[in-house]
Formats: structure tokens, sequence, C-alpha cells
């Protein structure tokens, strides 16, 4: 999939309605409306002195044990239903003894509000109020950049975002905002801006970490990416198109989880990416995306350029721990295999003619690396290590990071359907790559 980076180009209201008794029908039905009209002239008339016959009705007692004409049964019955009405669904006893006690009177029914920030709650959220806890956390990121040109070189200005995530200064923003920078300013929620330096840098996941000598700093709270569901609302918060006033604010749905893009003019593949449909613009880049909690779960990263409403964020169950590692050590020490893999769908199998539909295919193996050491040829199709299952290039991705440099892990692949395993010593992979 193609892509381009993003910085290169209601309160919900229920139905209201009026309480009733129970065995009671509302003052407002038909039925009750056609009794009404059923009652003129001298039918009105003869329900007077008639009590004692209402009530044995009311008492269950028979028609046919009542000695009277069709006509007088008739207006009876329509009596009984006016007297129901008129005392309020009062109980027989109580019409016997023409008292009846007083009741609580039904209230019309409050709409009770819904906490709009819950995932699961019905109806639009309430944006603003996660938008308000967040934003003063975001910054907006503006670099100077020297690129070679055919007869001097080219200076320039790039534009970024970034959240702070420590109180001490630490900002987690993208790679590619930063990296061929000369020179870092930040803006702050206030309006002051002041110069910033590199932590450390990831090309791999397209991670940075700034740091500014401020204290004290609004932070955002970090979340975790894992937990969101397709479908659930999130919210983007960035600098786009470096327009004065401060971060701007746009609100879509995660709209796929595990997506791996390439990155534009590298060979790298960034994995376990969020999809959303939140307008990701120019200047996006290294902003959060955030839940209806006001956690982050994404750093804006990617957009598709001849799509619309696709864009990618780096899943927070990935930026943590890079983040952490920046932080201790200035850089990220990953163990490595030494291939370029593809992850395996039903459709891929079907085009590639492959005997199976999930798992992990080698797309290129590395010179002198673990994976060549060992073995592994292109076309090779990984399905386990270390005895659990390799599914997806993030599974591949999570059991090889839980290991160190130095290790020896067991792989097993597929190669023309036979199946083998290997012992793999994993390697630091080399910086620049």
């Amino acid at each position: 999939m193609s892509g381009v980076w993003s910085d290169d180009a209601l309160a919900h209201r229920t139905p209201m309605g009026e309480t009733q008794s129970e065995g009671c029908p509302p003052a407002s039905s038909s039925p009750s409306l056609s009794l009404r009209k059923g009652v003129r002239g001298k039918d009105q008339k003869s329900l007077n002195g008639l009590n004692r016959s209402v009530v044995d009705i009311a008492l269950g007692v028979p028609y046919d044990s009542i000695a009277l004409p069709h006509k007088i049964l008739q207006t009876l019955s329509l009596g009984l239903a006016i007297l129901l009405l008129a005392y309020g669904c009062a109980t027989p006893a109580e019409l016997a003894s023409g008292k009846q006690e007083a009741r609580p009177q039904a209230q019309p029914a409050v709409a009770q509000a819904q906490p709009a920030s819950r995932p699961d709650a019905v109806g639009l959220p309430a944006v603003a109020d996660v938008v308000e806890r967040v934003r003063p956390a975001v910054v907006s990121i503006i670099v100077r950049v020297v690129s070679e040109g055919r007869r001097a070189p080219i200076r320039g200005t790039g534009i970024g975002t970034g959240v702070i995530f420590n109180p001490d200064g630490y900002i987690l923003t993208n790679n590619h905002v930063v990296e061929d920078s000369t020179q870092i300013s930040v803006v702050l929620p206030d309006e002051r801006t002041v110069d910033a330096k590199i932590v450390g840098r990831d090309p791999f996941t397209d991670l940075a970490v700034l740091k500014v000598n401020e204290q004290r700093l609004p932070v955002a709270k970090l979340g975790n990416s894992d937990n969101m569901r397709i479908g659930e609302w999130v919210i983007a918060i960035g600098n786009a198109l470096a327009l004065q006033g401060g971060p701007s604010v746009t609100v879509g749905v995660v709209s796929a989880l595990g997506r791996s893009v390439g990155v534009p003019g590298t060979t790298i593949v960034l994995h376990d990416m969020v999809q959303t449909d939140a307008a990701i613009n120019v200047g996006n880049s290294g902003g959060p995306l955030l839940n209806l909690q006001g956690e982050v779960i994404g750093i804006n990263t990617v957009i598709v350029s001849e799509a619309q409403g696709i864009g990618f964020a780096v899943g927070t169950s990935t930026a943590l721990p890079i983040m952490e590692q920046l932080v201790a050590n200035g850089r990220v020490i990953w163990p490595w295999l030494g291939v370029s893999v593809e992850e395996i769908t039903p459709a891929r199998a079907l085009q590639l003619n492959l005997a199976v539909n999930q798992g992990v295919l080698v797309r290129g193996v590395e010179r002198d690396t673990p994976a060549q050491k060992a073995g592994l040829r292109s076309g090779d199709i990984i399905v386990d290590l270390e005895e659990k299952s390799v599914v997806k290039v993030r599974d591949l991705q999570n059991l090889i990071r839980q290991r160190k440099v130095g290790d020896t892990v067991n792989l097993t692949y597929l190669r023309e359907g036979k199946k083998t395993q290997v012992a793999v010593k994993l390697a630091e992979m080399p910086r620049g790559l």
C-alpha cells in the first residue's frame, strides 16, 4: 500500500413519554377517547343512581345475573369505564366504599444523560470534554531542514505535532518529523516557543522522543491500543497546516486494526497500525489519536493520498516500549532475524498459489544475517517460533522482541509443503537499515 507522510503533502436524547399506573390506559389513548365520545344525551342521565350495578360489574358479577335490558347493560359498561377513569383506576373495594386512598401522581419520565465519553454509550461522543483535557498536552513542532540540491544545499522548514508524556519536558512524535532537522522548535500550549533536542529516534517504528527544558508541563495519559475495537470513536489532534490558534481537532472511528504500511521511499514496513477515517492532514504527524477516555492510543503517522479517509497511527502497544527504550538508551536495541516478510491472507495465498492461507511469508533474506546462516530462503513460510504459532507479522515481531540479542530460538518454516525446524541465534539489528 502506498502512502504519504501526513506532514508532507451529541448528547444522546431518549424519547420522552408519560408514565402510567400498571393496568390503566393512558388518558390520550384511543379507547378512552372513544368512550368519552360515546356518552351523550339520555345515556348520560341514565348513569345516575346506577353505582350499585357498576360496583357489581366491577366486582365480577356476570352480566347474565343482572336482569337488565341490553340497552341498560351497554350504558352500565360505559358508566363503568368513565368511573374507572374518574377514580384513577381505584380498586373494587374503594369503589364500593366510596373512598379512595390518595396515590402519588405519575410523573413524566426524565431522560437520564448517558456518559457519552464511554465507548459503548449510545449517540455521538462528548468530544469537547476530551479535547479540553488533552489539548494542553499537544505541541506544535517546527523544524529547519537542509537537503541536497543540484548546485547547493536547499534549506527549508517542516512542521509536525508532538504529545507531552512526561511533565519534565519529554515529547513523543514521529521520526520522520525530525530525522533530517538541523534545528527543532516546539510551540507550547501557552504559545511560548522553546528549543528542543532529540533524545532518541527509531526509523523502524517511525517514532522519536524530544526534550525541552521545561518543568511541570501538562501531560497526556497513554492508553493501550490492544483494547480498541473496530468502530470505536477516536479523536485526532494535530498542527494541521500549521494554522494559527492552536492544534486542530478531527473525529472518526477505528476503521481497522493490525494494518501493515510501507514507509514511502524506504524498504521499512510499519506493522500493527491503527487505521482511522479521522482526518489526518499535513502537519498532523506525531500528534495523538485518542479514545473517548482521553487516552492516547496511537501516534498519527501516515495518510493514503489517493484515497478518502484512510490514515494510520502507530498503536501505543508498539509505541510504549519503544518510547521507554529511547528515553533510557537513546536508541532501540532490536533482536534481529534479517528477513523481510509479508503476512499471508487467503487472498494472497490464492494469488501466489501457496499451500497454506496463513503464516508469515519470507520475501527476502539479508546477507550475513541470522536467517541466512540458519538456511532460510525467500518463499519460506514461518509458522512457529519457540512452539508458539505465528499467524501474523505482529506475532513474529512480538515473539522476537521478547528475546534479547544473542538468544537462540527455534523457528519452524514450510518449504514446498515440508515443515522444517532450525535454531537461529538472534543478532542486533544494524543501525541505518
